[in-house]
């Protein structure tokens, strides 16, 4: 299995170090915050995170706000009881996921075990065995890593795309977390892209997250409201002759449920990514305070 690089991983060849004070000190401000949650025990580590993040800087940030906007404007009827916790929930729930994938060794030893369930596990391996090309799609809820986590743990490569960070001292230190989670991973850009559907041809597995909102993007339903959703993901599928199933990392008091569902069957572009929506929806509302409620995902209604 792959381990994380070292903590003194040095910048990517051709990369330029910040120049000026500033830069190289937010650069090291930013690796420390990586680097000190880990000096505490691993249940420590979650709270502290959970508690900084929901009564400190989500009330600073206005997360609180917008987790408010985006219920009333899906969910209209929903109790106050239940917006006011998730507003303290939304904001813990992504610390934790913060501090997971940044305590990486921790992390992969309480997820590697998991089992994988539900009704696409099966169909999963048979496709992965069989050397067919796999895209397996979610959104910014729970934890997808933990799926990366039990597919490598199980033998399989799953690439993910990523977006490097603009300071070279922090994009080594982030881009050695993510490797030490599984790999490959491809960063965005023409070479990277090529490099990614290299990769899947070859018949492994991509994870892509599909929840954001996509300039441009096709106007399918997710909560009942217009959301500009990319087409990516399906078109791929299509093209590849690759399975697209929704799978999911679902965050529980003692750890995940890693959860595979079937493949999405084959149809237009927009009827496959209608269906992503739709399994994606259906695991939020079993699981409300798991989503980022923080996204902008609502911008052609509104919201």
């Amino acid at each position: 299995m792959p381990t994380a690089k070292p903590a003194t991983a040095q910048p990517k060849a051709g990369a330029v170090a910040p120049t000026t004070w500033r830069g190289r000190l937010t650069g090291m401000v930013i690796v420390t915050m990586f680097r000190l949650p880990r000096l505490l025990p691993w249940r420590a580590r979650l709270a502290l995170a959970d508690f900084l993040m929901a009564y400190l800087f989500a009330p600073l940030a206005g997360y609180r706000r917008r987790i408010r906007a985006n219920l009333a404007h899906v969910l209209p009827d929903l109790p106050e009881p239940e917006i006011r916790r998730l507003c303290r929930r939304v904001p813990g729930n992504t610390a934790r996921f913060i501090t997971e994938v940044t305590s990486v060794k921790d992390f992969r030893a309480r997820v590697s075990p998991v089992p994988m369930t539900g009704p696409g596990v099966d169909t999963l391996r048979a496709a992965l065995d069989a050397k067919r090309p796999v895209i397996m799609v979610s959104g910014h809820f729970g934890n997808f890593d933990a799926v990366r986590v039990a597919l490598t743990h199980r033998g399989y490569s799953i690439g993910a795309l990523y977006r490097p960070h603009d300071d070279p001292y922090v994009d080594a230190h982030y881009t050695a977390m993510l490797s030490g989670i599984a790999e490959p991973i491809f960063p965005k850009g023409r070479r990277g892209l090529g490099a990614m559907l290299k990769f899947l041809r070859k018949g492994n597995a991509l994870a892509i997250l599909v929840d954001q909102h996509v300039k441009d993007g096709a106007p399918l339903t997710f909560f009942g409201k217009p959301a500009a959703t990319t087409l990516s993901a399906a078109e791929m599928a299509l093209k590849y002759n690759a399975l697209l199933v929704p799978a999911y990392g679902i965050r529980r008091k003692d750890g995940f449920d890693v959860i595979i569902e079937e493949p999405i069957a084959e149809a237009s572009p927009e009827e496959m990514m209608q269906a992503v929506n739709d399994s994606l929806e259906a695991r939020i509302r079993a699981d409300m305070d798991q989503w980022l409620w923080i996204h902008r995902r609502w911008k052609l209604s509104g919201g």
